[in-house]
């Protein structure tokens, strides 16, 4: 990967062989501006006076992970590349762990104030603080990687998941306005889908109660798909742990389970929040913003046979892949 490079004035230019940086700060013509990422600052030389490129950001957007990549227009060249770790799920935790704080204290010092409910009114295009952590993580490194690199135009790829199909792949016509509940209750539709056992240890003829395969206090939802049946001894003792956890010595019974559930669609869905807000604040840097689809990026990196990750599928996003 190449160094970022700045003129006399903290002006971006051309990024440079790591061997020619180094060979500058040998010579005594360039210092160190910043470690990370790691860019030098010429001492004698200035942006009218010298010949740059332009370069364009590209960005893989992602729910844990985002890839990020920079291209030479002219040569096609990745000078740079990166990886953004998101912290969406700490973030979600924190304010869980605040909000149980404060319905305590509310239930101890004001039990007997009247309940208030629509107090508050949220501004047009909110987002969860989850999510809105994951836009300025992006928007930040946008920033960032401008003031150091010549950048002249941004690709995004703009995704969105078909999350019914992602679930049921043979999905058509009417069934997408048919829940998988369609002619059942919650808890009749476990009980035929589960076979009237509890799923830990087939108990039959004996109250069932509904249980979270992944617990609600570490993230689970109220999707179906991770709802279960289980007897209240079960129940009580597998309490807030990961089922993988409970059924360490049960790996059969685990896969079964398993094998019956449908995967989280939480860091779909948190792609599908997030991609046209995205979209909008990268349009606010002024710069030419050209969106892809998932498919076009995927087509990309395969007919140049290149690996997967996330910053490879940064760098094949958009037709202006060269």
């Amino acid at each position: 990967m190449r160094v970022f490079v700045l003129d006399q004035n903290k002006k971006p230019l051309d990024p440079c062989h790591p061997a020619r940086a180094r060979e500058l700060l040998n010579m005594g013509r360039a210092k160190v501006f910043k470690r990370y990422p790691f860019t030098i600052v010429l001492k004698d030389r200035i942006l009218e006076k010298s010949v740059t490129h332009s370069h364009r950001l590209k960005i893989d957007p992602g729910s844990k992970t985002s890839g990020m990549a920079i291209v030479q227009e002219e040569t096609g060249r990745v000078t740079s590349a990166l990886e953004i770790s998101h912290r969406g799920q700490q973030i979600k935790n924190s304010l869980d762990s605040r909000r149980a704080l404060r319905r305590g204290r509310r239930n101890r010092k004001t039990r007997y104030r009247k309940p208030r409910f629509l107090n508050r009114t949220g501004r047009q295009g909110w987002l969860p603080p989850s999510l809105e952590s994951r836009i300025n993580n992006i928007e930040t490194w946008v920033k960032r990687i401008r003031k150091v690199c010549p950048i002249s135009a941004i690709s995004q790829e703009l995704v969105r998941f078909d999350l019914q199909q992602m679930q049921n792949p043979e999905i058509s016509e009417v069934e997408y306005q048919r829940g998988e509940l369609f002619g059942f209750e919650v808890k009749e539709y476990l009980l035929a889908k589960w076979r009237r056992k509890c799923v830990y240890c087939n108990a039959e003829n004996t109250p069932l109660e509904i249980e979270h395969i992944v617990p609600k206090s570490k993230g689970g939802s109220n999707r179906v798909s991770n709802l279960t049946l289980a007897c209240r001894p079960c129940n009580q003792k597998k309490g807030n742990k990961y089922v993988e956890e409970f059924l360490s010595k049960k790996p059969e019974l685990l896969k079964k389970i398993k094998g019956k559930t449908k995967t989280s669609l939480k860091d779909a869905t948190a792609v599908n929040t997030t991609r046209w807000e995205l979209y909008r604040r990268l349009q606010e840097t002024g710069l030419l913003v050209e969106v892809g689809s998932g498919g076009l990026t995927k087509f990309n990196r395969k007919v140049r046979m290149i690996e997967k990750h996330h910053w490879t599928d940064a760098s094949c996003v958009g037709k202006s892949t060269p």
